[in-house]
Order: structure tokens, then C-alpha cells, then sequence
């Protein structure tokens, strides 16, 4: 025999080489061992640890549990904070950036910097935070904790350095934004309102300067008191008292008035000139009752007062609706002039925002559109059209239509397929939007140069898949496919789905995708799969329905024999699986209840129904109720187009089906699939009924379902370490200890079932929950005619080869070391014209083992990865060349062999949050990174690996988080985001007239600095906040590729950039103040000069 020669990066092994199954396969975890192989393989690894970086790229969907909006009106961006403390920044398409509090604490409020490109985020744990937004990675340039107080409310005044900050104890503090330093002015409570005043007012609701002069400052508390404070003279203007508490107050551009909203339903308009009483209440929609009394409305929980020079003012709020009206929905009331109209929202409103022309307060504000947050989604309504339709949301918001139950991540398609698809999804979009563009369009994007075709496939609890372009780290919804329509609609009170407790009897379990073939397949929690065609043309179609009884009810108790790895490998005898007959259950398993048996969950449409273009129904398959027990949940499904086979197990066995002849070919319980080849001792047990539960996978919430990591170590259970309950998803990859050996991954491809094969043929390879791998040979005919004729053939099972736990993933490479593809078949459209010229045939692509024609015979290496182990295989030979032990103390969820840099490595994600990389063939640790620790099951059913070195995960129940692990893309990621701030020229204020800048108060003389600075106001007391240096953005310096040094260099950049433009404004404002001296100094002399002159003599 021949000694192995590995040239892989320089590695060599010092271990003695072993022989497969023995004790020597099973290493140390992070110490691959080798073994001798027959034939000499030269596999040239490329792959080194330098290729490896784990970084998130872009997050997609609605953000999750959304608590605050902030809008800049020049740079046209959004901000929109959370309740886990992150902050989503959008600007037009491909402008959307996620920041991340590492407190986690929930987003108050928001308050852009208005063309400055920086961003006040005030949090529930009493910080607040700069964000510098002119890098591509916002980082946090300082943050400030106050220590004693409870930060209420924030303002920030356009054009000003100074933050005004509420508390809930009715103090209002400044902050210097440039320095992140507290001023000694401080408003206490008990100075703004009457010393005779015996209560405290409550915390501050409302800060604002008055448009007509910024000295003077608005103070809302809870309570209903309102004082206007003279910022100069340090006391109170006025003070109002009204007996109903505060929501909001909005002034009116001149200064002259404002209006409040009220808990008790009310708008309140006050005038300056008279503040005993307001000059007008109205109850919007309380309407007066019989009895002579207004009936009781809910508070109106914001209002914004607008004015239009064209039109008369707009006021809208939320809220306010009478509490008679029950089952009503969450409203947003545009009152405008005379007209109300009441626009009904799907979910509850969190805040809203009108959008204006000018940033400044004291012009004709001009709203064009206004911004609604909601629980579940962001709508924008145009102001400018009467009807007040919606914009389109150019954004993926609508993810979490219904909960998503699975999710498939698809890199490097075929170029044809997304316009193909998007063709068919954009004949099914809705109507009615405004006809103007998006008004979030600020940010610039541009479609980087490393961009190749991605599809992201969500599965849903409703039934529904929608298929999306994710290409260029955008997400784009292209089609939508809802597969509750092959089934009647189960009667209420009827069913058998109604039995099994299913809330979501169409919930999607998992999918399999060929974009090569467009065969699609769905697995359903109803124990369904349907199989779809695609096709560009409509068609009369009648749904082919195949039942199986796949139903296994004696349970044994398995005990690994003495040597775990050391499986009996004798050859099977002539033990075959009969082809058509269904497998029945045991006689002595009778029940009195006889209704519930051989009937499926749900019924499928048995008539010719009418195809759209897209996706056609052709085959469902069902699992079907035996004895009065429900099926068992799927756990795993392969589709083959070339071979025209569909294989699916659950953990009571396994079948196959013909899809094109649609009929079954195999269905057998695991343990006979073994023949005489089983590596275990069984001990039979009475019979006793496991009812698996059905309940839980649509509850993908952030409940935050801990995972039970505590695993038995005894000898007897070690193969079935297996307490993380798969319960209904194939993602999650244990099984219940009490259960039966369950089926857990399935692949077809070419290989060698035997040791004695010469030749590759087409087989199945099975994996099961107890590390039992088996490969089934398969007869299948090559004509055309001849395979919709004679029947498939299925052999008896081969190969038995073990590892440790449940076994995840299959992967195949030839004798050089590259990825073997399934054989598939290219695309035909069978709806399409008949052409007597060019008859539709099947054209199958086969990827041969062999690399080279001098490999010729050599066979290929088989990956095979457990939930805790991975080895690699010599087939035909079955030796196994290397071992490598992944994890101990936890185990993997998903694994993939995937491409990346012109090769291929192993990835893993693991329970306790680890990713790693593992190179091939060697299993050499490439990458191992402590991600996140892994606390709710959402994350575990929806991970998943794709080419090209990404990943994606469900990181809340709206949306999706994007990763990746190649240092290539981390390093061109700068290039792939969007810039959030573009310089642009701050619009210059109106002019305001001789006589309104003569008369209208003294604004433009108000020096803040003056009144702040520590000059004049000393210092604040050092235990009332702390000032925390920012990180600079951890992240951003992650991703840099100049490293940690460049990207704090490159924020020092932008801060000084910044405060060279409030420099540059300083100084601009102290030549207008100039400027408005002399003015006023000519003015008086003019006037001086001109007084005692009569009329007729000028």
C-alpha cells in the first residue's frame, strides 16, 4: 500500500495511520488524523486561515419592535430606533444601515444633526449617544449616562450646538453636543412653575424653542402644566395650568400659537397674547351625546400642526377615537381646512412624522408627506394629492407578512432566473400607490463590482414562499407562491387538521430548490410535500395526489455494540425493499378509534383547476394517519431532477417516489433499511405510543427559548445525545431521546454503494439521527421513453458507514479535491408550444467523479458531517481518511460544504454560537469564531449557509441578518454599503422683510454660548453625568481594510470635519449678526435724522 502524500498547506501528521472504524478515526477534537489509502491522492488545499473572517454584512425587513423615528429634512435620511437598542438608517434603495447599543437598551428617542451627518440617539438606560454617520458604519463618537436622572425628552434646535435634555423629575439640562459635556444651566421643576404650586408638575413631555424667538423655551410636563422660559432672564414668561395631561404640543411657524394634544381626546389651541385659557378646544371625534355630553375619547398621543402657503394649515394626529368603538382600528386623522379624513392602519401606531420642505421652524413648513411607524410595518402617506394615497415602500418591510418558518439561501444562481421570476412576481403587485417617488432618497448607492446573482427563499406559517433578489446586499421581493391553494379549505369545526391542533395547517416546514431545473419542493407541518414545475404559461391542471403510510409503531431500545466505530459490514444478503408496496403497520398496535386511519391531514383540490404562469402544483404527497395517531413530521427531503426522484424520511422510515411516473417506489421503516448490514444491538420493548408533539413552529417570537445544553455521556446514550427536540424542523437536528431512529438528511448523486463497484451509479445516500450512514443503489433507465416506462429500481442498501450523533450533511468531491454537483436536468417549459422541428427532450447534466481521465477509476471522497463529528471518505473503498471531532460540549446544527476561493471548505454553525470552517479534504481548522450565543430556536431553524463564503439567519421575527466568513468580501464590503451623508448645502432661511425682521423680536441676537458655556454657567456637578469616549465603531474597524487605526483615523476625519462646518456656521452667523448691527445702527440714524421733518418735506 501506497503512503498517503498530502500536499495541504505544509501539514503533515504525526499520528500513526489507522484503518477505518478503528479507535484511531476518533481523535481529539481540532486534531485531524489520517489513514493509508490504496491509490496515491494528490489533493493541492489552498484554503489557509488568512482566507477566514466572520463579519455581518446587511440586515433586511422590518425592524423589529420599533420604538422611535427621526427624519432629516436636507439630507433626506430615516432613523428608526428599537426596543433592543438598534437603530436602522434608511435612505433610498440600497441606503439601509443597522447600528447596534451594545447596552441593548431600548431607543427612546431619535435627533438628527440636520445636515451635519451625526445622529442623538437618547436610550432607557439614561445615555446618550453621537453617532457619526459620515463613514459607511456609523460609529458612536461620544456618549453621555446621566447618573441620577431619567432622560424624558430631547431637543436638539437646527442649527445649534445645544441638546436640550428632560427629565422625569422635571428638570431640563444642555448638553454641548460638539464636546458631549453637560452645562451648568440647569431649569429645575420647582423654578419653572410658582413656588405656590404645592404638586409636582410630572416629567418633561415637550421641549421646543419658540419659532419667533430662540431664546424663549417651551416646557411641557405631564401633568398639563405648560411654561414658555426666558433662556436670557432666566425665568418664566408664562405658566399654564390646564387640568387634562400632555401628550404633545406643536406650534404654528409664526410663534404666535400652539396647539396640544390631551389625554382626554382633545386639541387645545393657545394664544401667547392670552394664555389663561385656550382659544379653542375641540374634540375631533367625540361627538355629543344625547344626553347634552361629550362622549369619551382615547388620548391623542401626538399632534403636528403644519402650515401651507397654498392651503389651509394641516393638523394630524394619532389617537383620539371614542371608546365606543370598539374593534376599531389604530387611526392617523389628517384634518385639513374643513375636510377630516381618518386613514385606518393595520397595527398600532409607535410614532409618526411629517415630512417638510424647510428644516427651518419659523417658515411655512409645507408637509408633503407624512411618515407612520407601526408595530409591523412603515407606511409613508403623500400629502400633496387629496385622496392621501401611500408611496410604494421600495424596502423588503413586509418579511414577516406572516411569520416566517424556514428560510434557503441560494448564491451564484443562473443568471436568467431572478428577471425570469420577477417577470412573472410583477404581474401580481398591488395598485393604487402614489405616482411621486419615494421621498427617503437620500444616501448614495451604487452596484459594487463584486455582485453575482442570490435568491433568498422564505418559507412561511400561512403557507406562503416568496422568493427574493438578493443580490448586491440588496433584498428585493420577486415572487410570491402561497401553497394553501392546491388544498380545499378545511370546513370550520371539521378536520382532521383541526384534530391535530394546527393553527397553520399550511405552515412551511422546509424546501428544496434546483435552479438549474426549477423543480421546486415543498414540505408542509401537515406531513405534505408538493412538488412544482415551472412554466411561462398558464395551464388547466389536475394535481396528482399520492398517499403513503409510512407508520412504524414497535420501538426498540438500541445499544451501540462494543466498538462504536466498528460497524458490521458484512454485505447484505438478498434482503430487498419491495418497490410498490406501501409498508403496513404491525397488527398488534389496533385501536377502538378506526376513523382516524389511512386518511391524509388535508384534502387536495380533486379537480382541474386554472395555473398562473410560475409555479405549477403537479405532485402532493401525504403522509396519512394510521390507528388514530397523526403522521409524523418530515425531517428531511432531497429532489433530483435528472433522475426524476423525490426521497423523504421522518423518524419512522424512508421513502421514494417517481415524480415523473408519480409512483412509490420505496417505503420502509429505518430498521429494515439496514438488512443484515445493522452496526446495532436492538433489544425489543412492549410497544408504547410516542404521540410526537405538533405544536410550536410558527411561534417564532423573541421569546428567547433557552436551549438545553446538558448532554448524557453514558456509553449506552452517546450516539444519542440528542436533547435539543427537532420537534417539526429539519434545521434542528437531534431527535428526542424516546423516539425512533429518525431519517435526517438525504442526497442523491453519482457514487459506489459497494466496495467491489468499478463504475459510479446513481445512489442515495441516508443519514440518521443514531451517525448511521447508508447508500442505496438505484437502477434508473437513461432513453428518454424508457424512463417514463420501466420502473426504477431500487437496491439493497450498501455501504454502512458511522460517526458520532445525528448525521446533517452529505457532501461529494472528486480525487483532486473539487465539489462534485448533483446531476440535474436543464430547464424545459412543459406548457410551452409544441414544435414539430425541435421536440421537447430531457437533457440531464451529469458531473462525473472522475476529475481527469488518468484518475479514471479512482472514485471519490465522501464528506460526511455529524451534529458532532466530521470524516471523510475514500468511496469505493470506504476507508475513511480523516476524522475530525467538531465539538464536545455542544453540537452542530448546520453544515454545509460550500465553494469559496476556487475551492471548498466545510461550515459549521454550532449551539453555542460558534461558526467554524473546516478545509477539505484534511478537516483542518480554518476559522473558529464565537458569534452569539445561540438563546432562541428562530435562529436555529433558520440559519443557513450559502456559496461564496455568506450566511443568513432570522435575527428577530422581522428580519433578516445577513454574515460573512470570507475575508474578500469583508475587506470589499466599504465598497458595497451605501454612504448615509452626501455633502449638500443647507438651504438658506427666507427672507424674512424689513418689517418683520424690525418688529418681530430679536432671535438672530440670541448667543446661546454665551448663555451655556462654562464661562457663564459653570459647571455641571460631575455625579449628575458621565461623559464615555465613544468606541469609534468596533465594527466599522473590523471591516476596515487598513485595519483598526484606519478606521479610527478615518472618524477622527469626520469629526473634525464636522466641527469645521459648525465653525464655518459660527462664523457665518457672527458676520450676519454684524451685518444686522449695522443695519439697525443705520436704521436708528435714518430715523433719528428724519423725525422732525413734516410729510411734504421729503
Amino acid at each position: 500500500m501506497k503512503k498517503f502524500r498530502k500536499v495541504l498547506d505544509g501539514l503533515t501528521t504525526s499520528s500513526p495511520g489507522g484503518t477505518i472504524g478503528s479507535p484511531a478515526c476518533g481523535s481529539t477534537a481540532g486534531t485531524p488524523t489520517a489513514a493509508p489509502t490504496p491509490k496515491e491522492i494528490d489533493v493541492q488545499e489552498t484554503l489557509v486561515s488568512e482566507n477566514f473572517q466572520l463579519c455581518k454584512t446587511v440586515r433586511h425587513g422590518f425592524p423589529y419592535q420599533p420604538t422611535a423615528l427621526a427624519f432629516d429634512p436636507v439630507q433626506k435620511i430615516l432613523a428608526i430606533g428599537s426596543r433592543s437598542g438598534g437603530v436602522r438608517i434608511l435612505g433610498r434603495p440600497g441606503v439601509d444601515c443597522f447600528c447596534q447599543h451594545e447596552s441593548g437598551s431600548a431607543v427612546l428617542q431619535l435627533q438628527f444633526l440636520i445636515n451635519e451627518g451625526a445622529l442623538v440617539t437618547a436610550c432607557a438606560d439614561d445615555t446618550l449617544h453621537l453617532w457619526n454617520l459620515r463613514q459607511r458604519r456609523p460609529a458612536i463618537l461620544h456618549s453621555l449616562k446621566f447618573n441620577r436622572e431619567r432622560i424624558t425628552f430631547c431637543h436638539l434646535p437646527f442649527q445649534s450646538k445645544w441638546l436640550y435634555v428632560g427629565t422625569e423629575r422635571g428638570n431640563t439640562h444642555i448638553v454641548n453636543i460638539e464636546s458631549f459635556i453637560l452645562s451648568g444651566y440647569v431649569i429645575m421643576w420647582n423654578k419653572a412653575i410658582e413656588l405656590s404650586t404645592k404638586t409636582h408638575p410630572g416629567p418633561v413631555v415637550h421641549l421646543s424653542d419658540s419659532p419667533k424667538d430662540e431664546g424663549k423655551l417651551l416646557i411641557g410636563f405631564e401633568s398639563g402644566t405648560i411654561v414658555q422660559w426666558d433662556l436670557r432672564g432666566k425665568k418664566a414668561d408664562f405658566r399654564i395650568y390646564y387640568d387634562e395631561a400632555i401628550h404633545s404640543v406643536s406650534w404654528h411657524h409664526e410663534g404666535k400659537q400652539f396647539m396640544c394634544s390631551h389625554s382626554d381626546g382633545s386639541l387645545t389651541m393657545w394664544n401667547l397674547r392670552n394664555t389663561s385659557k385656550p382659544f379653542q378646544v375641540t374634540f375631533p371625534h367625540g361627538k355629543i351625546q344625547k344626553d347634552g355630553r361629550k362622549e369619551s375619547c382615547k388620548p391623542i398621543l401626538k399632534v403636528e400642526y403644519k402650515t401651507s402657503r397654498n392651503s389651509e394649515p394641516f393638523v394630524i394626529f394619532s389617537g383620539g377615537l371614542s371608546y365606543d368603538k370598539a374593534g376599531r382600528r389604530p387611526t392617523l386623522t389628517i384634518m385639513h381646512g374643513k375636510a377630516i379624513t381618518v386613514l385606518e392602519m393595520d397595527h398600532p401606531i409607535v410614532e409618526f412624522m411629517a415630512l417638510c420642505e424647510t428644516p427651518y421652524n419659523n417658515e411655512v413648513q409645507e408637509p408633503y408627506a407624512v411618515v407612520v411607524l407601526l408595530e409591523k410595518d412603515l407606511i409613508v402617506v403623500d400629502l400633496t394629492q387629496s385622496n392621501f394615497p401611500v408611496f410604494e415602500n421600495p424596502y423588503p418591510m413586509d418579511i414577516h407578512e406572516s411569520p416566517v418558518t424556514c428560510t434557503a439561501y441560494f448564491a451564484d444562481c443562473p443568471p436568467d432566473i431572478i428577471p425570469i421570476l420577477y417577470s412573472i412576481g410583477a404581474k401580481h403587485k398591488k395598485t393604487g400607490y402614489s405616482q411621486k417617488e419615494w421621498p427617503i432618497s437620500g444616501g448614495t448607492w451604487t452596484l459594487g463590482s463584486h455582485t453575482y446573482p442570490e435568491i433568498i427563499i422564505t418559507g412561511h406559517a400561512d403557507g406562503s414562499i416568496k422568493f427574493w433578489d438578493a443580490s448586491a446586499i440588496t433584498l428585493q421581493m420577486l415572487y410570491k407562491l402561497k401553497t394553501s391553494k392546491v388544498f380545499e379549505k378545511p370546513k370550520p369545526g371539521e378536520g382532521r387538521a383541526a384534530e391535530l391542533a394546527e393553527e397553520d395547517p399550511f405552515a412551511v416546514q422546509m424546501v428544496s430548490w434546483c435552479p438549474q431545473s426549477r423543480v421546486f419542493c415543498v414540505v408542509g407541518i401537515s406531513a405534505h410535500i408538493i412538488l412544482y414545475r415551472f412554466s411561462k404559461y398558464d395551464a388547466n391542471t389536475q394535481i396528482v395526489s399520492l398517499d403513503v403510510r409510512l407508520q412504524f409503531e414497535s420501538e426498540d431500545v438500541i445499544t451501540p455494540s462494543e466498538n462504536e466505530n466498528n460497524p458490521c459490514y458484512s454485505e447484505p444478503g438478498s434482503h430487498s425493499p419491495q418497490p410498490h408496496h406501501q409498508h403496513a403497520a404491525s397488527p398488534g398496535s389496533g385501536t377502538s378509534d378506526s376513523i382516524k386511519d389511512s386518511i391524509p391531514c388535508l384534502k387536495v383540490k380533486d379537480r382541474v383547476v386554472r395555473v398562473p404562469p410560475g409555479y405549477q402544483a403537479e405532485l402532493v404527497i401525504q403522509l396519512l394517519w394510521v390507528d388514530g395517531e397523526p403522521p409524523q413530521q418530515i425531517t428531511s427531503l432531497d429532489i433530483n431532477s435528472a433522475y426524476g426522484l423525490l426521497a423523504f424520511g421522518n423518524c419512522n422510515g424512508l421513502a421514494v417516489v417517481d415524480y415523473l411516473q408519480k409512483t412509490i417506489l420505496l417505503c420502509m421503516s429505518t430498521l429494515d433499511l439496514y438488512g443484515a448490514a445493522d452496526p446495532y444491538q436492538r433489544l425489543t420493548r412492549s410497544p408504547r405510543r410516542n404521540r410526537q408533539s405538533t405544536s410550536g413552529l410558527t411561534e417564532l417570537s423573541d421569546n428567547q427559548q433557552s436551549i438545553d445544553m446538558e448532554r448524557s455521556k453514558s456509553p449506552t446514550s452517546e450516539s444519542r445525545e440528542n436533547s435539543f427536540s427537532r420537534s417539526r424542523s429539519s434545521s434542528v437536528s437531534s431527535i428526542d431521546r424516546d423516539t425512533k431512529e429518525a431519517i435526517t438528511t438525504l442526497q442523491f448523486g453519482e457514487s459506489y454503494a459497494r466496495k467491489n463497484d468499478t463504475l459510479p451509479t446513481p445512489c442515495l445516500w441516508v443519514g440518521t439521527s443514531l451517525g448511521v450512514v447508508l447508500v442505496i443503489p438505484m437502477s434508473i433507465a437513461t432513453d428518454q421513453e424508457e424512463r417514463m416506462e420501466e420502473p426504477v429500481t431500487i437496491g439493497p442498501s450498501g455501504a454502512v458507514l458511522m460517526l458520532k450523533g445525528s448525521v446533517l450533511h452529505f457532501g461529494f468531491l472528486d480525487c483532486m479535491g473539487a465539489l462534485i454537483q448533483s446531476p440535474y436536468e436543464v430547464w424545459r417549459d412543459l406548457n410551452a408550444p409544441e414544435d414539430p422541428d425541435r421536440p421537447r427532450r430531457r437533457k440531464l447534466v451529469h458531473f462525473s467523479p472522475f476529475s481527469s481521465q488518468d484518475a479514471c477509476g479512482e472514485g471519490h471522497l465522501a464528506v460526511l458531517c455529524s451534529e458532532r463529528q466530521a470524516k471523510v471518505f475514500l468511496m469505493p473503498s470506504q476507508l475513511c481518511l480523516f476524522v475530525h471531532n467538531i465539538t464536545e460540549s455542544s453540537f452542530v446544527l448546520r453544515a454545509d460544504v460550500v465553494p469559496v476561493y476556487n475551492s471548498v471548505c466545510l461550515a459549521c454553525f454550532c449551539a453555542n454560537g460558534h461558526i467554524m470552517t473546516l478545509s477539505l479534504p484534511s478537516l483542518r481548522p480554518l476559522m473558529d469564531v464565537n458569534y452569539m450565543p445561540l438563546t432562541d430556536m428562530r435562529i436555529a431553524r433558520t440559519f443557513c449557509f450559502a456559496n461564496g463564503g455568506q450566511a443568513l439567519y432570522l435575527s428577530s421575527p422581522t428580519e433578516i441578518q445577513r454574515i460573512t466568513y470570507s475575508q474578500e468580501m469583508c475587506d470589499n464590503l466599504q465598497e458595497m454599503l451605501g454612504e448615509l451623508f452626501t455633502p449638500i448645502e443647507t438651504p438658506e432661511a427666507q427672507n424674512r422683510g424689513f418689517l418683520k425682521g424690525f418688529f418681530g423680536g430679536n432671535s438672530h441676537n440670541f448667543d446661546r454660548e454665551e448663555l451655556f458655556g462654562e464661562a457663564a454657567a459653570g459647571k455641571a456637578s460631575r455625579s449628575l453625568a458621565q461623559h464615555i469616549p465613544g468606541q469609534a465603531g468596533m465594527e466599522g474597524m473590523k471591516v476596515a481594510a487598513s485595519g483598526a487605526v484606519g478606521e479610527l483615523a478615518r472618524a477622527r476625519i469626520a469629526l473634525d470635519e464636522r466641527g469645521q462646518r459648525l465653525g464655518e456656521l459660527e462664523d457665518r452667523t457672527a458676520v450676519m449678526m454684524t451685518s444686522a448691527e449695522t443695519f439697525s445702527k443705520h436704521a436708528h440714524e435714518l430715523m433719528l435724522k428724519c423725525k422732525d421733518k413734516k410729510w411734504y418735506q421729503f
